[in-house]
């Protein structure tokens, strides 16, 4: 990774911004105090809600961040599927005594008006999920100072990433936990995402800029393991989950190493887009059905989600989870980070003494 950049955060060490209010300030700037570099969420925010965060954080820690900021989504979604979705969730509606959300509630997320803030208030760090922004929108970033990055599920798409001007890629396996990062949504190809390992590889053979390695990393060895492979630096998401300054509902905390979900599964259920999540009721009953339409169902879903974390029944919630969850740590985010580097040395060091990791 170019040296400006990682000049930027000592460690190889990234908190992924998880959106639905997990990725809090306090989370980020623990992170960040810890040699890291923590991440806001502005996914399913207001650009002022966007904006308040990244002064609260600013507020906790005078370290570099990031912003992460999801791209509008095309309108290609069946009405007739999403409405025929919308009646098989009346018994959700019924049981859970909650109204089903709007479907056609906007499909932007506000991506324009985000940009303009973090125009006029650059932040160190922006990346996007979902697609790649324009070269005018990179370079209008790069202009204040920002350094930017994307991600990507396969070769081609980091190549995309790299056309646009971006400063690194973020490489997202399909162990990920939440959703994944495709630039296009399309049904045939779900499930056959490439794993994280292969992913660097393609992609380090397909692109010049520096990698961000994501998708089931929750140990250091791991983090040694894809800088070995050609990554500059490790994006966790599921490891920050169960910290204690993490946003999460505490039955989402609880439920990772929970023996009730022993697994995890990509599914529509919840929103329409792929998103890896723990099996539970919700899950097995829906996901089967559910249509490619995003994020009409996650409008349509919300209050159901919101409902049942309310009604204490983790049976009913989007479980947001990669397949390293069983590993999660409920530790300060700070001391996880410093686990994490100490566990990363010792990794380095077999490697270096011979050893095996």
């Amino acid at each position: 990774m170019s040296s400006a950049l990682t000049d930027l955060f000592p460690l190889p060490i990234v908190q992924a911004p998880m959106a639905g209010g997990v990725s809090v300030p306090q989370l980020a700037a623990a992170v960040c105090e810890a040699g890291g570099l923590g991440f806001l969420a502005a996914g399913y925010k207001t650009a002022d809600g966007m904006y308040q965060e990244i002064k609260q954080l600013r507020s906790l820690t005078g370290r570099p961040f990031g912003v992460n900021v999801f791209m509008p989504q095309p309108e290609y979604a069946d009405p007739a599927a999403v409405d025929v979705y919308a009646h098989q969730l009346a018994g959700e509606a019924t049981w859970y005594e909650a109204e089903l959300g709007d479907p056609d509630s906007g499909r932007d997320d506000g991506f324009e008006a985000k940009l303009v803030v973090l125009r006029d208030n650059p932040v160190p760090v922006v990346s996007f999920h979902f697609g790649v922004p324009s070269r005018e929108a990179v370079d209008a970033l790069h202009r204040v100072g920002t350094f930017v990055l994307a991600a990507a599920t396969t070769p081609d798409e980091a190549r995309a990433v790299e056309r646009a001007g971006a400063d690194a890629v973020i490489a997202q396996g399909i162990e990920a936990g939440g959703h994944q990062g495709t630039h296009r949504d399309v049904p045939e190809t779900d499930g056959s995402g490439l794993g994280l390992l292969s992913l660097i590889a393609q992609v380090r053979e397909a692109v010049s800029i520096p990698i961000v390695a994501a998708g089931g990393i929750m140990r250091g060895g791991q983090i040694a393991g894809v800088l070995a492979a050609g990554a500059s630096a490790a994006q966790l998401g599921t490891a920050f989950l169960a910290t204690h300054e993490s946003g999460a509902n505490a039955l989402h905390k609880q439920a990772l190493t929970n023996p009730l979900f022993v697994r995890t599964e990509l599914t529509r259920a919840f929103s329409g887009r792929p998103a890896r999540g723990l099996v539970n009721r919700f899950l097995r009953e829906h996901g089967p059905y559910a249509p490619a339409a995003y994020p009409e169902i996650h409008h349509l879903t919300s209050p159901l989600r919101k409902a049942a974390a309310k009604a204490g029944d983790a049976q009913g919630m989007a479980l947001w989870a990669g397949q390293g969850h069983r590993m999660a740590r409920e530790l300060p985010a700070g001391q996880l980070v410093e686990v994490l580097a100490g566990e990363l040395a010792a990794a380095r060091a077999s490697l270096t003494g011979g050893g095996v990791l």
